[in-house]
């Protein structure tokens, strides 16, 4: 073991019992700080400000930091070395939260960022009192929560004798309130001739732990009477000071005893000097200088924009202790949220009161009505807290977290350009967590996960194929046509992706039922009694963890990925040479690689109907970059590009949300609720009051709101993959017409348009025309027996493939849960019967000739297999993971809302995507088509078809 691993077993005990349970704990704490920083900020004016130490009279750059010539030995450790020397920048402050005068009654406080090379640093941080008026963290919050936004003496009484007591009992309230009268009755004449005590414990290397404080050092000269009732006067006072010398503290440390006398994890105990001697090892400078020059202030200014945390050091110096611990988190949370890099969203007070009753009577109400049953009103109000239960008890981050924390270099300032355009791979979206939702980070979870690798091949997945899914004959979705299928296939190729293992690396096997004939899992190859197909790659996790947790090779943000790419190398590839902005089309269609399928994005499983989709949106790219280059001449190709980009992928965000959507789930409640996310409520009296009192942030639609990851960190789950498995709507045959007469070109079989084959059959048939031929033709119904027999034997990377078996063996070897435990997971009654499944003679007796009971039922055949609410064109329990996901990625991608605004995408791309939609981008790139789309909905609905003339040649073509 190392000897931080020692200090860490000997001296630290996690609260909650083990480091993942206190940093669950502790996030809950960064949340809060945050709320406190927007009580704070309406108590004192301006923007938002620190947590806490929100005035600074003084911030200097150009201070020293340097160890005394005579050093203990044991004290020599990384950059503590005998007369070395670093430059330092320091700020001294006042404690409160809110900006106030200097001589208010209170703490002051020293932040000093040591530098020492351009990769390591260390920020001490220390305040004027020997000890914290909190044991711990969970103290400390609860301290600045009570005084949160208190500002006259009523108010700060409320907080200390009603508030306090309430959250961490009486006696408790009582030493918190004798430690800070304690403090803050100290008179402060001079920041200078403070002494500054670190709150808790660091590591010294191998000296073990620490305090540390900051004392003037002999011979400083005492501080004049100051006016008072002047706000600034300790900063006039230390300005005066600098203007004619140096001022100087000693940096001294105390060693650890014992834990009665020198306590680790309890910061309200003082470690006395005649137990734990303070030895002085450094001495910090501030030279003369006028604070109030051009440059002094200069750098004050840029001093306010850092911020500073305990854990920017090294591991030789970490801090130790729980409330330590928990400042990792708090500070780089409230620091986020002051610099705008993360928000928090308070709920209105009627909210707060009237949700616990109203969810316990929908609850209640749903045991006997569904709310798709509901009376309009009721069932759109029952949707907004059936969607507040998912969000609490349904998204689970899986991404392997820090705990405990961890030592770190100050974090790398954000590229300036990322704060205006998306990144390729998805990094800082969220400007203050840059990984989150990026290419590579794993599938969160709305459920628990179920892993049960001894159930892989119960029932046999062939068999639940080829008995339930198999389609028996064409089964359409009348209400839609094929353009719904291309798009969502269109979707999901920008929003997920599992890697796979190359040919010839890991496979799964799947043995075939007895008498079921041989298999070919290559092309020409010999028949098996297995099937065989390329495993999905895992994550390593720590510990005996099951091997479920899986990496999106996609960015799990909307960010039309699918057009241009995840990386910026095939991004900067599919432009147009020498950096010009548009996309590369050849005679307007993309330009086909050395296999015959386009290059684009993404391109696989390639065939027609996605074509159509690339080729639409790289013309749009082109079209929103003529219209920017246009208006604004003085843009640059690589501003034009980018800004086009967002505006093409707020585009696609906004078509799936408002047009695709609505379409497959054809309610008037669904479709009042999906406009809602985007452009907020009718303006009608009675859906605005009940928002008012029910869920306010809903009054102004999603765009026009702050981010809000919810309950976890934003990514795309296992179970919203498992729920968008939609291959029933692939047809098997297509009839390939012309618009101009209605004349049949061809009749076509999947594969025929598929892979290679694909760019050749539209550029013959041409873009008008393929459009025209899948917006009169209807997609199949997403139900059991009627998935496509085209991908149930295809070739792809070399495989022969039966993608029904894959569906249902990736399902469960991912872990999501059968069918049963899936929708009770999602707050649905479970069934107990086959027959509370389905009434269909045919398909309940092969659900009882292929499983054993109903918890035995696969997910995907379930969802299948659920008669859905009507209008929908998939099921209910399949809905509620989408009324989950489907506001969360318009709420969690800043460029969806708080950078959805001109000055990001200019005034031309704001009213792009605001005017524009599905059939704008049809009618841009295919005007003839006018008059054959819907009138009065999406260009998803089922299109006019043109009656073959008698007199038009047998080509279609004159």
């Amino acid at each position: 073991m190392t000897e931080t691993g020692q200090h860490e077993q000997q001296y630290e005990r996690y609260e909650g019992g083990s480091p993942e349970a206190e940093r669950l704990m502790f996030e809950r704490f960064a949340r809060e700080l945050m709320e406190v920083q927007v009580k704070n900020r309406r108590a004192g004016g301006g923007g938002i400000s620190r947590a806490f130490h929100a005035k600074a009279p003084v911030a200097v750059e150009n201070a020293r930091l340097r160890f005394h010539d005579v050093l203990p030995a044991a004290l020599r450790c990384g950059f503590a070395q005998p007369g070395a020397e670093y430059p330092a920048t320091v700020r001294l402050s006042n404690a409160s939260g809110i900006r106030q005068g200097d001589g208010s009654p209170d703490l002051r406080g020293a932040a000093v960022r040591v530098r020492v090379s351009e990769d390591e640093s260390h920020d001490l941080l220390a305040t004027s009192y020997p000890v914290s008026h909190a044991r711990n963290a969970r103290e400390f919050v609860a301290f600045a929560k009570a005084m949160a936004g208190a500002r006259g003496p009523l108010q700060k009484a409320f907080g200390l004798f009603v508030k306090l007591p309430l959250a961490v009992g009486l006696g408790t309230a009582n030493r918190m309130r004798r430690n800070v009268r304690a403090a803050t009755r100290h008179t402060v004449n001079s920041l200078a001739s403070e002494t500054y005590w670190s709150r808790g414990a660091i590591l010294w290397g191998d000296a073990g732990p620490v305090r540390y404080l900051l004392r003037p050092a002999p011979g400083s000269p005492p501080a004049a009477t100051p006016e008072r009732s002047d706000p600034e006067f300790l900063h006039r006072e230390i300005a005066a000071r600098l203007a004619k010398a140096d001022v100087v503290f000693e940096l001294c440390v105390q060693r650890y005893v014992d834990e009665r006398r020198t306590p680790i994890e309890d910061a309200s105990v003082e470690w006395k000097d005649a137990v734990a001697p303070a030895v002085a090892i450094a001495r910090l400078t501030i030279p003369g200088q006028d604070l109030n020059s051009a440059e002094a202030r200069a750098a004050a200014r840029r001093i306010e924009d850092l911020a500073f945390n305990p854990w920017y050091t090294t591991d030789d110096f970490r801090p130790l202790g729980n409330i330590n611990r928990a400042r990792k988190a708090g500070y780089q949370a409230s620091s986020a949220h002051r610099l705008g890099l993360r928000f928090v969203t308070e709920e209105p007070l009627q909210n707060r009161l009237l949700d616990p009753p109203m969810a316990a009577a929908f609850t209640l109400l749903n045991r006997y009505v569904p709310w798709h049953r509901l009376p309009l009103q009721l069932s759109l109000l029952n949707l907004v807290f059936l969607r507040k239960v998912l969000r609490r008890l349904n998204l689970i981050d899986t991404e392997v977290r820090e705990a405990p924390p961890k030592a770190q270099p100050v974090p790398e300032p954000i590229p300036e350009r990322l704060r205006s355009e998306r990144s390729y791979d998805g990094t800082y979206n969220d400007l203050s967590a840059p990984k989150m939702g990026a290419v590579g980070s794993a599938f969160g979870r709305n459920l628990a996960p179920d892993y049960r690798p001894d159930q892989f091949d119960t029932p046999n997945p062939v068999t639940v194929s080829r008995r339930l899914l198999y389609r028996e004959s064409f089964v359409p979705a009348t209400s839609l046509n094929i353009l719904a299928a291309a798009w969502i296939q269109f979707q999901v190729h920008d929003w997920v992706n599992h890697r796979r293992f190359q040919p010839g690396g890991r496979q799964v096997e799947v043995p075939l039922p007895p008498g079921s004939g041989g298999w070919h899992n290559t092309p020409g190859g010999p028949p098996e009694n297995v099937m065989r197909f390329a495993e999905n790659e895992g994550l390593e996790q720590p510990g005996n963890r099951p091997p479920i947790l899986f990496g999106n090779v996609a960015s799990h943000w909307w960010d039309g990925s699918e057009v241009y790419g995840e990386d910026e190398q095939t991004a900067r590839f599919l432009r147009e040479p020498d950096g010009g902005a548009r996309l590369r089309l050849e005679d307007g269609h993309l330009p086909s690689g050395s296999n015959g399928i386009p290059l684009t994005g993404f391109n696989e499983s390639w065939w027609m109907g996605l074509s159509a989709m690339h080729t639409l949106f790289a013309r749009e790219h082109n079209a929103v970059c003529d219209a920017l280059r246009a208006e604004y001449p003085s843009l640059s190709e690589e501003r034009i590009y980018q800004t086009a980009r967002l505006v093409v992928s707020a585009l696609i965000a906004k078509i799936h949300t408002v047009e695709w959507t609505p379409a497959i789930l054809a309610t008037e409640a669904i479709d009042i609720g999906l406009h809602t996310n985007w452009q907020g409520p009718p303006k009608n009296w009675l859906n605005q009051l009940g928002l008012w009192l029910f869920e306010a942030h809903s009054l102004t639609g999603i765009p026009k709101t702050l981010p809000d990851h919810h309950a976890a960190p934003y990514s795309l789950t296992e179970d919203f993959v498992t729920v968008y498995r939609m291959h029933p709507l692939i047809p098997d045959d297509f009839e390939l017409r012309e618009h101009h007469f209605g004349q049949r070109l061809e009749t076509v079989g999947f594969l025929d348009i598929q892979g290679g084959a694909a760019e050749a059959r539209i550029r013959k048939t041409g873009l008008a025309n393929t459009l025209y031929s899948f917006g009169i033709a209807h997609p199949g119904a997403i139900t059991l027996h009627n998935f496509p027999r085209s991908l149930q034997q295809f070739e792809r990377d070399g495989e022969i493939i039966d993608l029904s078996v894959v569906d249902l063996v990736r399902t469960r070897r991912r872990g999501v849960p059968r069918y049963n435990d899936f929708r009770a997971g999602l707050h649905k009654p479970r069934i107990r019967s086959f027959e509370e499944l389905t009434q269909n003679a045919e398909t309940l007796a092969r659900l009882k000739e292929v499983y054993r009971s109903v918890d035995e039922i696969d997910t995907v055949v379930g969802l299948f297999a659920e008669n859905p609410p009507e209008g929908f064109g998939f099921s209910d329990t399949a809905f509620r993971i989408f009324i989950l996901m489907a506001t969360r990625r318009l709420q969690s991608d800043r460029f969806l809302n708080v950078d959805y605004r001109p000055e990001i995408y200019t005034p031309l791309g704001i009213d792009w995507v605001e005017k524009g939609g599905m059939n704008s981008v049809i009618l841009r790139h295919c005007p003839e088509l006018a008059a054959l789309m819907p009138r009065g909905a999406s260009a998803f609905a089922p299109w006019r078809a043109v009656r073959p003339s008698d007199d038009a040649g047998s080509d279609g073509v004159g």
